[in-house]
C-alpha cells in the first residue's frame, strides 16, 4: 500500500521483485476491455545537455506534477472473533450457545502513487499498492479536478517487477497529462533526479537529489522453496517515504526513469534516511503491452544466477575473454535448462546466439522469448566452451510458490570455536545433530553462525545458517578445510561457495576484502 521501510537496516520487499532465477510469471487476471488503441510510450534516448539553472527544478516540477496521481485503496481482511482472541466460548445468534458469531469483514486502508501513461486514463503504479485492493480511488494535483475522488480498476499487474496497471473507471472532463518516459539506462551515479509522490498523505510532494548508484543487486525470496531472484534497481538520495510507492523517479528532463519503490529505514515509521530504490523503467516499459492484455507471459529455463558480478579476476580465473556472462547459481533439477544439460557454476556467456552481457541482459532476453521455443546456449564450464540446446518454459508462478516447507536459515548451535574468514561472516563446525536438523544432504564442512550486514557475504546472498559444502570446485568435510580454503583466497579475488541454503544448495560468489 505503500513504500516499504527496512526496519533497522532489514529489507523488506515491497513485493517479489526478480532477476536471480531466470523465470517468469503468468498472472491470469480478468481480461480489461480498453476503448481506442494503447500504443508503448516512446523512450526518449537522446543524450543529455543543457546546464542546470535556479528554474530547472522548478519546471520539471510544474510540467510533471499534473501527470502524478495519489492513489487510496482499501484492502479486506477476516477479522479474527473476540473469542478466539482470548479462547473463550461466545454465545451466537444462531445455532444456539457455546458458537462462535462468524467473522466479520474489516477493510484496512493504504496510500500510494502512481502517473499517468495515457489521456484514457491508464495509470502506472507499484503492484503492492493496489494488491488485494477491493476499492481504489485516484485523486489529481489538478485545481480543475478540486478535491474528487475517481475510481479505478486493475488492468494488470505484475509481482515479480511490483508493477501495475490500472483504468480510471471515469476521466475527468478535461484532458489528462501524460508521463514522459526517459531511458533509464543512461542513468549513471551523479545524475539529478527528481521524486514526486504522496507520502504520508501529503499529495505531489517533490523531492529533488542524484542517483546514488545503478544497477543496485537486490535479492527477494519468491517462493516456500527457497528460492530467490535479483532485481537490479536504482538507487536513489531523494526523499522516498511512505505513500511514494508507485511515483515516477523524474530525470533532468522531467522524464520518468524509474518507479519508486522502496526505501532503507532505521525506525518503525519508515522515515528516509536518504537510501531509497526504483525500479528502472525500461523494464517496465517492455511489460507494457502485456499488462494492458491483462497476463504477463514470460520465458523460463529453471536456472538462478549470481548476483555478483563478474570482475576481470574472475574472468581469468574462468577462462573467458572478458567478465562478460552471467553465472548460475543453481539448476531446478526439473526444469529445462537440467534437460539441456546446464550445470551449476556454468557461465552463460550466449542466448540464442546474442551475446550475454551480465544477468539483466541474460533475464530480458529469457524472458521474452516465446515458451516452446528451443534456443542455442553457449556456457563457458572448465575453461571450455560448451553449446545447448534448451527448450524455454513457462513459469506458473502459484506452483512455483507452492513448494514443500523448507528447514529454513537460523543460526547453528554447534560448534565452541567461531573462526572469521575475511569474508564478512563466521563460520563453525557442523554438529551431527545440526546437520540433521538442517538435513543436510551428506557431508560438509562448516555452517555460518554471523554475517556482518555490510560485508560482501551479505552482499552476495550468503545467510546466517548456511551450511558450506564447497569452495572452489572442491568438496568441504570440516570446518578445517573450509578455513583454510577461505584463507587461500587472495585479496579481492572471488571464492565459488556452494552452500545449503533452506533446503537446497547455491552457489554464491563472495569476494574477499
Amino acid at each position: 500500500m505503500r513504500t516499504r521501510p527496512f526496519i533497522h537496516g532489514t529489507l523488506i520487499a515491497a513485493a517479489s521483485l526478480v532477476v536471480g532465477m531466470v523465470i517468469a510469471a503468468r498472472l491470469d487476471l480478468t481480461p480489461s476491455s480498453l476503448a481506442g488503441t494503447f500504443s508503448t510510450p516512446v523512450v526518449n534516448s537522446a543524450p543529455f545537455s543543457g546546464t542546470i539553472d535556479a528554474t530547472t527544478f522548478r519546471t520539471i516540477a510544474q510540467a510533471a506534477s499534473p501527470a502524478v496521481v495519489s492513489i487510496s485503496v482499501q484492502v479486506k481482511a477476516q477479522a479474527q472473533p473476540w473469542g478466539d482472541l482470548f479462547g473463550l466460548q461466545m454465545p451466537g445468534r444462531r445455532g444456539g450457545r457455546g458458537q462462535q458469531p462468524p467473522p466479520q469483514d474489516e477493510y484496512s486502508a493504504g496510500a500510494g502513487s502512481g502517473f499517468i501513461i495515457d489521456k484514457a486514463g491508464l495509470i502506472l503504479t507499484n503492484n503492492h499498492v493496489v494488491e488485494d485492493a477491493v476499492k481504489i480511488e485516484v485523486s489529481f494535483a489538478d485545481s480543475r479536478t478540486g478535491d474528487s475522488l475517481y475510481a479505478a480498476e486493475i488492468v494488470g499487474r505484475d509481482e515479480l517487477t511490483d508493477t501495475a496497471l490500472i483504468r480510471l473507471k471515469q476521466v475527468p472532463n478535461h484532458p489528462l497529462t501524460e508521463i514522459k518516459f526517459g531511458d533509464s539506462g543512461q542513468m549513471a551515479p551523479g545524475d539529478w533526479v527528481m521524486a514526486i509522490g504522496n507520502p504520508f498523505r501529503l499529495s505531489n510532494s517533490v523531492s529533488v537529489g542524484i542517483v546514488s548508484a545503478v544497477g543496485r543487486p537486490y535479492r527477494a525470496s519468491v517462493s516456500a522453496t527457497g528460492a530467490s531472484r535479483w532485481e537490479e534497481m536504482i538507487q536513489t538520495d531523494a526523499a522516498i517515504n511512505r505513500g511514494n510507492s508507485g511515483g515516477p523517479l523524474l530525470n533532468i528532463r522531467g522524464e520518468v526513469v524509474g518507479i519508486n519503490t522502496m526505501i532503507y529505514s532505521d525506525n518503525s515509521t519508515g522515515g528516509n534516511i536518504g537510501i531509497g530504490f526504483a525500479v528502472p523503467i525500461n523494464r517496465v516499459v517492455t511489460l507494457l503491452p502485456q499488462l494492458k492484455e491483462g497476463k504477463i507471459t514470460r520465458g523460463r529455463i529453471g536456472v538462478e544466477l549470481s548476483g555478483t558480478r563478474l570482475t576481470k579476476e574472475d574472468a581469468e580465473d574462468r577462462g573467458l575473454p572478458s567478465a562478460a556472462g552471467a553465472v548460475v547459481s543453481n539448476v531446478d533439477e526439473q526444469g529445462p535448462a537440467k534437460a539441456a544439460g546446464i550445470k551449476m557454476d556454468d557461465v552463460v556467456v550466449e542466448f540464442n546466439g546474442k551475446p550475454v552481457k551480465d544477468n539483466d541482459s541474460l533475464i530480458g532476453m529469457v524472458t521474452g522469448t516465446a515458451p516452446g521455443t528451443t534456443v542455442p546456449i553457449k556456457v563457458v564450464r572448465d575453461k571450455k566452451t560448451l553449446t545447448l540446446s534448451v527448450k524455454v518454459d513457462e513459469l506458473n508462478l502459484a506452483q512455483e510458490r507452492g513448494g514443500q516447507e523448507t528447514a529454513g536459515s537460523r543460526s547453528a548451535r554447534g560448534g565452541d570455536v567461531s573462526k572469521e574468514t575475511g569474508f564478512g561472516m563466521r563460520i563453525q563446525e557442523l554438529t551431527p545433530s545440526d546437520a540433521r536438523d538442517l538435513r543436510v544432504p551428506g557431508k560438509a564442512g562448516a555452517v555460518v553462525t554471523w554475517i556482518d550486514p555490510l560485508g560482501t557475504a551479505a552482499q552476495s546472498g550468503v545467510s546466517e545458517g548456511d551450511v558450506i559444502l564447497r569452495i572452489n570446485g572442491e568438496a568441504m568435510t570440516n570446518l578445517d578445510q573450509v578455513s583454510k580454503a577461505l584463507d587461500s583466497v587472495g585479496s579481492g579475488r572471488t571464492a565459488r561457495i556452494v552452500v545449503w541454503s533452506q533446503g537446497r544448495e547455491q552457489l554464491l560468489l563472495v569476494r574477499k576484502r
